[in-house]
């Protein structure tokens, strides 16, 4: 485990947040890592950090990278003038190990931790203290919990190119983040999926494994990640219609600060 940088600036302990920031930019086009793009006037890491930094029920932040882009980050939480501890942590070559080892590098006295796609920059502050609330509720029944949004489209299960089932879309969610854990039994569910090989693309999924419950907090539809370059352009007019009301000439919205 390395560690580049920490900024601790005071701040009450409360939930601690994993912020995944290692991602690539190849399906948009980029030569660099897409939360490094510009959007709005910042770059796209700037947007979900300010929003956490926002809400006070999140006392700790650990922003989990690759070794190329520490200094860049570091520059955006120095310009993010944050007011409680906010970490480097280098980052694994998948997702999965990425949040294993921000997991290892949690402060000791960490029991309650959400883990946020850096990529969902349209993150409110309402949206992190309301999953902050659901998931204090599910860990009194060993729980976890995933912001998520019903399905909307008709979805067809595909082999070879041809229709093989359509499933009812009522039952139907789409997985988002933040998701929410026990830090006891996330590191024990990542622990059992290096032991047994498994390999997922959430949390939940190692949860679900485990035949361990996961609950279900409705997420706004605006709580997208950012994957093509279509998606930086909804963003940029989220943002627009968002904060129209800031003043003329100022460098961006700024969230309310706790």
């Amino acid at each position: 485990m390395e560690r580049v940088w920490i900024l601790l600036l005071g701040g009450e302990l409360l939930v601690h947040l994993l912020i995944a920031a290692a991602g690539s930019g190849r399906r948009m086009g980029a030569d660099r890592n897409k939360l490094l793009l510009p959007l709005a006037g910042r770059p796209v890491l700037a947007w979900t950090l300010e929003a956490a930094l926002a809400c006070p029920a999140i006392g700790w932040i650990g922003v989990v990278g690759q070794p190329q882009d520490a200094a860049a980050i570091a520059a955006i939480v120095a310009a993010a003038q944050p007011d409680r501890p906010v970490e480097w942590i280098l980052g694994g070559e998948t997702r999965q190990e990425s949040v294993s080892r921000g997991l290892e590098a949690l402060p000791a006295e960490a029991e309650a931790v959400l883990i946020h796609d850096g990529a969902r920059c349209l993150v409110e502050p309402v949206l992190l203290a309301a999953c902050v609330t659901a998931l204090e509720q599910a860990m009194l029944e060993g729980a976890g919990m995933v912001a998520a949004t019903p399905v909307t489209d008709t979805i067809k299960e595909v082999e070879d190119g041809i229709i093989r089932a359509t499933p009812d879309r009522s039952r139907l969610w789409a997985a988002q983040t933040p998701q929410g854990f026990g830090v006891a039994q996330l590191r024990q569910a990542h622990g059992e999926a290096i032991a047994q090989g498994w390999s997922v693309t959430d949390d939940a999924a190692l949860f679900e494994r485990l035949g361990l419950p996961v609950r279900v907090l409705e997420a706004p539809p605006s709580n997208i990640k950012l994957t093509t370059s279509f998606d930086l352009t909804i963003a940029a007019a989220v943002l627009a219609e968002r904060f129209s009301g800031a003043a003329p000439g100022s460098p961006g919205p700024a969230l309310p600060r706790p």
